[in-house]
C-alpha cells in the first residue's frame, strides 16, 4: 500500500479526505461570490453529484488489490476530491441561501402598519434613543383591517423608540432617550416574553460603499429578512405584553446578568466592558471606547473571543481535574486527564452559548472539540489538518463566516502560532518564569507581525502601539478582568473589582491612543497586493532561515507602497457616497480632493462621517484640501465633526453661520473660483447680498458648485429650491450652466428640479442622494418622471449604492450595487415610487 493515495496515514487520516474538506471551504467561498442564486434543482443536482463522487472515493479507499494499483496510477486523486468537496460546499451554501431568500418580506407589506405577535429571542439592546429587539414572529395581520393573516419573515429586527419611531434630530443624547423610554414603560420587554405590537417594516436595506461595511450581509447572516420599528403613536395600539415563555432561557439569563452589572457598577463605560466580557453584549461598550480599542489594537479582547473561551476551558478543566482526583471511585472509572479534557470543552461550549454563540466562540469550541476527540482516540494529526477540520466545521455551520474579518484573523493567528511554535517543530521549550515571559513576548510579536498586512487589507489601518498595548492588555484582560467579570455572577461585588481593573487599563490605552503615531492608515490595496502582503507577514513569522524570512519584506512592498489611482491631469472624478438621506460627494483631481457635504447625523451619537465618510476616505488614502458644507441642515453637515477631526488640514467652505461648524467657515459666494490640476471650480450661488437678506431659509443659501474642464462638467446644487433655480438661470450666461452630471437639488423634492433648470443644465445623468423609503418621499415620482421625460438618466442611491463617474467617460457611471452585487443584496422594486412611509 506504500504510495497509495487512498491509504490512511499512520495517524489514521486519509489525504483525500482532507482534500475534500479543503474543497468544501473553497466551494463555499466560490458560492458566496454569486450575484444571483441558481434554482433549487441546480444546487440539489450539484449536491447529489458531489456526495456520490465522495462516496465512490470512500468505497474505493477501503478496497485492496487492483484498486490500490489504480489509485497509485492516478496522481490527481486529491484534486478530484478537492473538486467534489467544492461541489458539496457550494451546493450546501446555495441551498441554505435559497431557503433564506424564501423568507423575504413581500414588497406590498413595506411601510404598512402590521399587528404582530411574537417572542423576544434575544436580550434587548440599548441603542440611540431606544431599544433594539429581535422578534420571532408567531402571527401577523394588517393593523387597520380584519383581513386574513399575512406572512412575514420568521425573524424581525425592530427599533423601539420613545417618539413614535423616530430618534433623528433629537436634542437629547441617545442614553437619555433610552432611559426616558424605559422609564415610561411599565413592563419593558425581556428575552423570552411574548408581545403583541404594531410595527412598520421594510426589506433589509443598507448603505453600500466601496470598502464599506455590508449591513445587508450582516442581517442575512443573522437570519433577519425584515427590519422596522414599533409604532407608539397616539393612534397606534399600545404594545402589549402577553406573558412569559420558557423559550430562550439562556438569553434571559444573559439579560439578567447584564442588567445586574449596570445596576451595580456606577460607571456606565466600565460597566459596559464588564458586561461585554461576561455576556457577550458588545453594544454595551461605549463608541468612544471602541475607538480607543481599535487604535490600540486590543478590540479583539473586548468581545468574547477565542482567547476568552480557551481560558475558560483551561480553568474549568483544571478545576474538574482537581475535584476528580479527590474521588478514588471516579479515578478508577476514568482518568482525571480525560475527565478534565471533556469537562473543559463542555464548559467552554456552555460559556460560548451564554456569551451569544458568536462566530469566534463557535470556531474555538469546534477547534477545542476536534483536539479533544483526537486525543481521546489516540490520534495525532498535523496541526494543519486540525485547523482545516475546525475551519470546515465553522463554514458548514455558518457559510457566511468566510466574509467576516474576525474569521480570517483568528484562523491565520492560530495557524501562525502553530507553525512557529517550538512544540510543533520538534524542539523542547525551556521552563521557568523568564522563559515563559520571553515566549509570551515572542508569540505576541509573531502574531502582530503576521497579522499586520491582513489587518491593513481588511481595515486599511493598523495599530503601531498594538504590540505594547497587547503585551499588557492580553494577560490583564484574560487573567484578571474576564475571570472577575464571570465570577461576579456568583459573587456580584467582584464586578466592582472588574470595573476598577477596566479603568486602570483604560487609562493606559487612552494615553497610547493619544500618541500622534498610534496607528497608521494606508489605502486599500487590490486583492493580489493584499495576498502578497499576507504571505510576506507569514514568511517573516515562520521559523525559517533569516535569508528566507527577509524575503517577506519584498512581498510587503505592494501593500506598503500602493496608492489609489487618481485622475490624469485636466481630468476629475466624482464619488457620491451612499449615506442614506443626505449628501456627501467626493471630488478628486490629479493631486487634490474636495468633499461636498459630509452626510447626515443618524442620531445624537452616530453620523455618516464616522460610519461611512471617514472609513471611505481612509480606504482611498484621501487627504482633503477642502470641505464644502452647502448649508446648515443636519443631513448635509451631520458628519462634519468626524470628517474634520480626521482631516484637520482641510479648509472649510460653506454658507453655514457661526456655530454650525466645528471650525471657522469661509463663505461660499457666487463668482469665487479656483483651478486644481487644470480643473475649474466655481461657486454659482448664493450671492453676497443673499447673506444680508432676511427670511431666507438655509436651503435658499445652499452653495452651488460647478466643476468642469472644458470637455465635461458637474453641477452640485445642495438643497436649492425653485426660486433659487430660477434666479440662477436668469443671471447665468447662456450654456454656462450646462453639465454632464447634476446632483439633483434637495434629493428630488417636489420643491426643486424645475423644468427651467433642467433645460438650462441639460444634464446627461442626474443623481439623487436619498435614503431608502425615507419619510420625505425623496425622490418624488413626479420629479423622477420630469427627468426621464427630458431624456436624462436618473440614478438614485437606494437602487445604485455609491455612484462613481469620471470626466474621461462622461456618458458612463458605475453603481456599487452593480459592481459588488451579491445575492443577499436587496434590489429595490423597479416601480417603487418611494411613498413617504418611513420604515
Amino acid at each position: 500500500m506504500q504510495g497509495d493515495e487512498f491509504a490512511p496515514s499512520r495517524d489514521g487520516a486519509r489525504p483525500w479526505a482532507f482534500a475534500a474538506l479543503a474543497g468544501s471551504v473553497l466551494g463555499t467561498a466560490i458560492q458566496l461570490q454569486q450575484a444571483a442564486l441558481w434554482g433549487w434543482a441546480c444546487y440539489a443536482a450539484l449536491l447529489i453529484a458531489g456526495m456520490a463522487g465522495l462516496a465512490v472515493l470512500w468505497r474505493f479507499s477501503r478496497r485492496q488489490g487492483p484498486v490500490a494499483q489504480w489509485a497509485r496510477a492516478v496522481p490527481l486523486i486529491a484534486l478530484i476530491a478537492l473538486v467534489l468537496g467544492a461541489a458539496v460546499g457550494a451546493a450546501v451554501a446555495g441551498l441554505r441561501a435559497a431557503a433564506t431568500l424564501e423568507d423575504a418580506l413581500s414588497p406590498a407589506l413595506e411601510g404598512r402598519d402590521l399587528s404582530v405577535v411574537g417572542v423576544v429571542t434575544q436580550m434587548p439592546q440599548r441603542i440611540d434613543g431606544g431599544l433594539r429587539l429581535r422578534l420571532a414572529v408567531e402571527s401577523a395581520r394588517m393593523a387597520d383591517t380584519s383581513q386574513a393573516p399575512v406572512r412575514l419573515p420568521p425573524i424581525l429586527l425592530l427599533g423601539w423608540y420613545g417618539d413614535a419611531g423616530f430618534s433623528f434630530g433629537s436634542s437629547s443624547s441617545g442614553s437619555r432617550g433610552t432611559a426616558a423610554l424605559l422609564a415610561n414603560l411599565a413592563n419593558p420587554p425581556h428575552a423570552g416574553e411574548r408581545w403583541r405590537m404594531t410595527v412598520r417594516l421594510k426589506a433589509p436595506h443598507g448603505n453600500l460603499n466601496p470598502h464599506g461595511f455590508d449591513y445587508e450581509l450582516w442581517l442575512w447572516e443573522q437570519g433577519v429578512r425584515a427590519t422596522g420599528y414599533v409604532r407608539t403613536g397616539a393612534r397606534d395600539a399600545v404594545p402589549e405584553r402577553l406573558g412569559a415563555t420558557w423559550q430562550y432561557p439562556i438569553e434571559g439569563a444573559r439579560e439578567t446578568v447584564r442588567d445586574a452589572i449596570f445596576a451595580r457598577v456606577p460607571d456606565a463605560r466600565d460597566a459596559g466592558v464588564v458586561a461585554a466580557l461576561a455576556t457577550g453584549d458588545q453594544s454595551a461598550i461605549d463608541r468612544a471606547d471602541w475607538d480607543v480599542f481599535r487604535v490600540t489594537g486590543v478590540a479583539h479582547l473586548m468581545a468574547i473571543s477565542g482567547v476568552h473561551v480557551t481560558m475558560f476551558a483551561w480553568l474549568a478543566g483544571a478545576a474538574i481535574a482537581w475535584l476528580w482526583r479527590r474521588s478514588p471511585a471516579l479515578m478508577l472509572r476514568w482518568p482525571a486527564q480525560r475527565a478534565a479534557l471533556v469537562g473543559g470543552v463542555l464548559s467552554a461550549a456552555l460559556y460560548a452559548l451564554f456569551s451569544g454563540w458568536g462566530v469566534p466562540s463557535q470556531r474555538t469550541v469546534l477547534m477545542l472539540g476536534t483536539v479533544a476527540l483526537l486525543r481521546l482516540s489516540g490520534l495525532r494529526w498535523p496541526w494543519l489538518h486540525v485547523l482545516l477540520c475546525a475551519c470546515a466545521a465553522v463554514v458548514a455551520i455558518d457559510p457566511w463566516a468566510l466574509t467576516q474579518a474576525g474569521f480570517w484573523l483568528s484562523f491565520v493567528a492560530v495557524g501562525v502560532l502553530f507553525a512557529a511554535d517550538s512544540a510543533f517543530n520538534g524542539k523542547v521549550q525551556r521552563s521557568g518564569l523568564g522563559s515563559r515571559a520571553i515566549g509570551l513576548f515572542r508569540e505576541q510579536w509573531i502574531v502582530t507581525l503576521a497579522l499586520a498586512p491582513l489587518t491593513l487589507l481588511l481595515f486599511h489601518q493598523v495599530s503601531v502601539v498594538g504590540l505594547l498595548a497587547n503585551l499588557v492588555a492580553i494577560p490583564w484582560v484574560t487573567l484578571v478582568v474576564t475571570p472577575l467579570s464571570l465570577l461576579g455572577v456568583l459573587a456580584p461585588p467582584l464586578w466592582h473589582a472588574a470595573a476598577a481593573a477596566v479603568g486602570l487599563l483604560g487609562t493606559l490605552l487612552q494615553w497610547l491612543a493619544g500618541l500622534p503615531w498610534a496607528s497608521v492608515s494606508l489605502p486599500a490595496s487590490p486583492v493580489w497586493a493584499g495576498a502578497c502582503g499576507v504571505a510576506g507577514g507569514l514568511l517573516l513569522a515562520m521559523r525559517l532561515p533569516w535569508t528566507v524570512r527577509l524575503q517577506g519584506f519584498v512581498l510587503l512592498l505592494p501593500v506598503l507602497l500602493w496608492q489609489t489611482p487618481r485622475p490624469a491631469a485636466d481630468e476629475f472624478e466624482l464619488l457620491a457616497a451612499d449615506i442614506g438621506q443626505g449628501s456627501a460627494v467626493l471630488v478628486r483631481t490629479a493631486t487634490h480632493s474636495l468633499l461636498f457635504d459630509a452626510g447626515p447625523r443618524y442620531s445624537p451619537v452616530s453620523d455618516a462621517g464616522q460610519r461611512v465618510v471617514v472609513p471611505l476616505l481612509r480606504a482611498l488614502g484621501e487627504r482633503l484640501d477642502a470641505v464644502v458644507l452647502s448649508h446648515r441642515d443636519s443631513d448635509h453637515t451631520g458628519g462634519a465633526a468626524a470628517v474634520l477631526a480626521a482631516q484637520p488640514q482641510a479648509q472649510v467652505l460653506g454658507s453655514s453661520q457661526a456655530g454650525d461648524s466645528p471650525r471657522p467657515v469661509h463663505r461660499c459666494v457666487a463668482g469665487e473660483h479656483w483651478t486644481w490640476d487644470g480643473v475649474h471650480f466655481e461657486f454659482l450661488h448664493p450671492l453676497e447680498t443673499d447673506y444680508a437678506r432676511t427670511g431666507l431659509t438655509a436651503n435658499a443659501l445652499s452653495c452651488v458648485l460647478r466643476i468642469g474642464n472644458g470637455r465635461a462638467a458637474a453641477l452640485l446644487t445642495g438643497d436649492i429650491e425653485r426660486a433659487q433655480e430660477a434666479a440662477l438661470v436668469r443671471r447665468t450666461e447662456q450654456n454656462a450652466l450646462e453639465a454632464d452630471v447634476l446632483l439633483v437639488p434637495h434629493h428630488g423634492s417636489k420643491s426643486s428640479s424645475s423644468q427651467e433648470l433642467l433645460d438650462a443644465v441639460h444634464p446627461r445623468i442626474a443623481w439623487a442622494q436619498a435614503g431608502y423609503r425615507n419619510r420625505f418621499g425623496h425622490p418624488a415620482a413626479v420629479v423622477r418622471e420630469r427627468y426621464v421625460r427630458s431624456g436624462v438618466d436618473f440614478v438614485d442611491s437606494p437602487r445604485c449604492g455609491a455612484i462613481r463617474w469620471r470626466s474621461e467617460q462622461p456618458r458612463q457611471w458605475l453603481c456599487e450595487r452593480d459592481v459588488a452585487r451579491r445575492y443577499w443584496h436587496h434590489e429595490v422594486p423597479a416601480l417603487d415610487t418611494q411613498r413617504g412611509n418611513s420604515s
